[in-house]
């Protein structure tokens, strides 16, 4: 039976490879130290817990709620910016609530896209950015993902070379998987750009609050201007370490949140009220919470970094985001990122994210995730160190998906 229209149009899940064969190698007795999915392992602040716990007891909570958020929630976000960025939003009209980011995204992309609208998406980058747009019937013309002065030309010859016009642009500083950072100046030309040429930004900023050298990481709505043709996309699931709760924000210009909300309001009711609550507490709290999940993630990173190079592995230190993006040792880039991942589930107890899984111009590099404390991350290093010593004996036998006959 011929699959279904959307389903075609999406690609091979790349990470199911590695998956398959770290839960092979658990169900034979493995220890494996899973530095692949993105998946925040410090539980939620005590805080946060004991205000949903409390508002649940009240039946008048277990109700319908509000698609767009409940008031109180979206005036939080709006306060969150001023403080945050200094950027002034109209909770009502500026604001509203996502079941996450990567929900908020996908909806958008359903509101704003016709069949055939080109839409300009880093590569490599985390594949809803992509994804949720083709699956609208929208087609995607891949850019750099550097932030730095070939930016701007490469999305001139976006424009010069897409018919149509593309429709969007979509950022995302700090980067997964990149972990790259932008800078305010970076904004302030591509703002410029977009305003010219009548495209629209999305930015998602689920990393804003991860970040390690004391230099906060900007919002694109920092720019003059950028109401008119930005939207941004925030996410709780890390800043406070709630990714099963489900609550993120869009904010920005008014005409493209009306259509979000729009399309939301068919699509679900919203979060349960009582996380919505508990999420507009954390939201207006001290910021505490933000910075000892900060310092968490930052101890992490110096391990990694540290542990992993002791180990013949330079992973270089990223500024920003729950994420290491590492180049594939030069004795085994030849054989991809998918292959080399699959090589260290076997060989290292290792799992990581290939590459490849975000875009065609990973596939030199793996991602790794500080979701495991620093005890495990040593354990990491040390079976990286004794697979590496090793594998050049064993090399030979293996050969990379894409080897040509």
């Amino acid at each position: 039976m011929e699959e279904f229209h959307k389903v075609r149009r999406l690609p091979p899940y790349v990470f199911e490879h590695v998956n398959r064969l770290k839960a092979a190698a658990r169900a034979n007795g493995a220890d494996i130290v899973d530095l692949g999915m993105g998946n925040p392992d410090l539980p939620t602040p005590k805080a946060i817990v004991d205000k949903l716990v409390d508002v649940v007891r009240d039946p008048r909570t277990h109700r319908y709620s509000s698609s767009k958020g409940i008031p109180g929630l979206r005036k939080a976000q709006a306060n969150y910016y001023a403080r945050r960025f200094g950027v002034k939003l109209d909770p009502d009209t500026q604001v509203v609530a996502t079941l996450g980011s990567k929900e908020g995204f996908a909806n958008m992309a359903q509101a704003i896209t016709a069949p055939g609208d080109v839409v300009l998406c880093p590569n490599p980058t985390y594949p809803i950015h992509a994804f949720g747009f083709i699956m609208s019937g929208g087609v995607i013309r891949s850019m750099q993902v550097e932030p730095d002065d070939d930016f701007i030309p490469a999305l001139e010859r976006g424009v010069r070379h897409s018919i149509p016009k593309p429709l969007a642009l979509i950022l995302n500083y700090p980067s997964n998987p990149t972990a790259q950072v932008a800078t305010l100046d970076f904004y302030k030309d591509v703002v410029a750009f977009a305003r010219k040429h009548d495209i629209i930004i999305l930015s998602d900023l689920a990393y804003s609050e991860i970040y390690f050298d004391g230099n906060p990481p900007p919002s694109v709505l920092e720019v003059p201007g950028a109401m008119d043709v930005a939207v941004e996309f925030t996410s709780m699931s890390k800043t406070f370490s709630m990714p099963g709760w489900r609550m993120g924000f869009a904010v920005g210009n008014e005409r493209l949140i009306a259509a979000l909300t729009r399309v939301k309001s068919y699509l679900d009711y919203g979060a349960f009220t009582p996380i919505q609550v508990a999420a507009t507490a954390a939201l207006n709290g001290d910021g505490s919470d933000i910075a000892e999940v900060r310092e968490v993630y930052r101890r992490r990173r110096d391990v990694m970094v540290d542990s992993f190079a002791r180990a013949g592995w330079e992973i270089p230190a990223p500024a920003a985001t729950m994420f290491a993006w590492a180049p594939i040792p030069e004795a085994f880039r030849h054989l991809g990122s998918l292959e080399f991942s699959k090589l260290l589930v076997e060989k290292a107890d290792v799992a990581v994210a290939p590459g490849i899984g975000f875009g065609e111009h990973g596939d030199d590099y793996v991602r790794l995730a500080l979701v495991e404390n620093e005890h495990r991350i040593r354990q990491a290093a040390r079976n990286v160190k004794r697979f590496l010593t090793t594998a050049a004996d064993t090399l030979d036998n293996v050969i990379a998906l894409n080897a040509r006959r």
